[in-house]
């Protein structure tokens, strides 16, 4: 791996100077370029890497909405829904594990995921690497970056550099971390809650505001016949039964609903399920505990909440 500058991952002078986020390993066999990114973002918005030629990465990770679609369950190839909720991009490419069993390690692994999956893209990837090879446009810049044909490599490569452009580091949290803007009282108030009288950072920790460990939350009681168990059904450890990948609280405004599932649609909603020490599930993490919060302390604790919203971001797709 070698590391890299945020700033020469997404060069714009729209971008913060200093970012709250460090620096981002890169693998040493897909460097960085804005040709391989912008190859990368006309893939991910091209419905024709799905079989039927109307999903395309962007139809469940949709910019105006921190790269997720707003949806319980995102829309797939032939009227099917995914199995899981829409989890946000930004910022991917400091994850170092992904998907919400935490098993990938790489978003060129990742990448062929979705690609692959019956119920969202459904396409076969040697179909689909001689469909998009037939495009001009592909295959020149397949040879013109790669100096190859376009093929698996191409693709993944293109889609894994574009998601590592992917930043969300100018919210207004991130402008007070680096002595811009004073956050008000509310927010602080909600601050100190999140990170002080609660047990929030144990999962949530900035920058990051993840451990990326996947946990079992107590979402439900009983995962007994339920078809989503979690990691469960990556190593078939009884103890995983109902483990998911710990999501980032960052842009939490905009990528509700909730949970693996989507099955929580409200932050009041999220807040009462905590508050109530979750559902009491046996393989729950001992983390989260009852607690009580005031009115005023629940709104102060949603202002904070609201300070991780960034949508700068968003001059990249103007």
């Amino acid at each position: 791996m070698i590391i890299i500058s945020l700033f020469c991952v997404q060069c714009t002078q729209k971008k913060p100077k200093v970012s709250v986020l460090g620096e981002m390993e890169i693998p040493s066999d897909n460097p960085m370029s804005p040709e391989k990114i912008e190859l990368g973002r006309k893939l991910f918005f091209d419905t024709r890497l799905s079989s039927d030629g109307t999903v395309s990465c962007a139809t469940c990770h949709v910019p105006s909405k921190a790269f997720t679609d707003q949806k319980a369950l995102s829309d797939g190839v032939n009227g099917e829904k995914s199995m899981r909720n829409s989890i946000s991009l930004l910022n991917v490419g400091f994850a170092k594990t992904l998907m919400f069993d935490a098993h990938i390690e790489l978003l060129e692994i990742q990448a062929l995921v979705p690609i692959r999956d019956e119920h969202e893209m459904n396409s076969s990837i040697p179909e689909l690497v001689n469909r998009l090879k037939a495009i001009p446009e592909y295959q020149n810049a397949a040879q013109t970056i790669f100096k190859r044909d376009f093929d698996p490599w191409v693709l993944t490569r293109s889609l894994a550099a574009f998601q590592r452009s992917l930043l969300s580091d100018n919210a207004k949290f991130d402008q007070w971390k680096r002595g811009e803007v004073a956050l008000t009282k509310a927010e602080l108030n909600g601050w100190k809650l999140f990170s002080e009288k609660l047990y929030c950072t144990k999962c949530h920790p900035a920058p990051f505001f993840t451990t990326r460990a996947a946990a079992n939350n107590g979402l439900y009681a009983d995962y007994t016949g339920m078809e989503d168990q979690g990691r469960f059904r990556i190593d078939v450890d009884s103890n995983d039964i109902g483990t998911f990948k710990i999501p980032s609280l960052r842009n939490i405004e905009l990528t509700f609903p909730y949970m693996h599932d989507g099955s929580i649609v409200t932050l009041d909603d999220v807040i009462e399920h905590y508050a109530r020490g979750g559902k009491k599930n046996p393989r729950q993490s001992t983390i989260i505990q009852p607690f009580t919060l005031t009115f005023t302390e629940k709104n102060e604790l949603k202002s904070f909440f609201r300070t991780l919203t960034d949508t700068l971001y968003l001059v990249d797709f103007q």
